[in-house]
């Protein structure tokens, strides 16, 4: 049991991509962060500098943390569990609570057209594979993340209601089967600790945390063994 106020100090981290990210916030707003893009996931090196080099930049002590923020996933396999690894640690030493955010909910906050009906991030996974989430206009969850084989007939439903943007690095495979007037493309966005702070904070205020002890990634591997096997 934590005692928690609305007054926060939160250290967010992202590591469910190639993108190694770290951001300090108090109370939602985003204080400092320091990220590093690289497909040579550099997680393992850098995640604990940053870290390191994000506390001394606002000249915050580890010990005034009220909370850690993860990024759940779904992602890399590897980049995860550095990620959540590190949080859970931290939440152990510091005895403060572990929130767990998730990934592809925090990428569709990078969207900010008002031109846009249906936001789906979309990972890659493997093959021809992606993992994905539908998120209305003002960022509400529509469809639960799924694994999901790309086809010409993906995400239809959603494209024959409105404008509809595919961003992330999965998105770059669709370009090449799925086709619709309604459907724009953005392969530049990452998932950022930026965008989690204002999500973790909501989450803190309203006491809601994970269990550190028995806390696990997202990662979505039963449903890639489950089609395989059908195949």
């Amino acid at each position: 049991m934590y005692l928690c106020s609305l007054m926060s100090i939160i250290l967010n981290l992202e590591t469910a991509t190639t993108n190694c990210s770290v951001s300090i916030a108090k109370e939602g707003r985003i204080l400092t962060i320091k990220e590093h893009d690289t497909p040579n996931y550099s997680h393992a090196e850098q995640l604990h500098i940053f870290i390191q080099e994000v506390l001394k930049e606002v000249n915050i002590d580890i010990s005034e943390l009220d909370a850690i923020a993860v990024s759940k996933g779904p992602g890399s396999y590897t980049g995860l569990r550095i990620g959540v690894s590190a949080a859970k640690g931290l939440c152990f030493a510091l005895d403060i609570p572990l929130i767990s955010i998730a990934t592809l909910g925090s990428m569709a906050e990078q969207v900010t057209s008002s031109e846009i009906d249906y936001i789906i991030p979309v990972l890659d996974a493997r093959r021809m594979e992606v993992y994905s989430a539908v998120f209305n206009s003002d960022k509400d969850e529509v469809r639960a993340t799924e694994a999901e084989i790309i086809d010409e007939n993906s995400f239809g439903e959603f494209l024959e209601k409105g404008k509809v943007i595919l961003i992330g690095n999965g998105a770059e495979k669709c370009k090449t089967i799925v086709s619709h007037p309604n459907l724009s493309f953005d392969v530049s966005v990452v998932p950022s600790a930026n965008e989690m702070a204002q999500l973790s904070y909501k989450k803190f205020k309203a006491d809601h945390f994970e269990d550190v002890a028995y806390f696990e990634p997202y990662y979505l591997k039963d449903f890639i063994l489950q089609q395989k096997k059908k195949m």
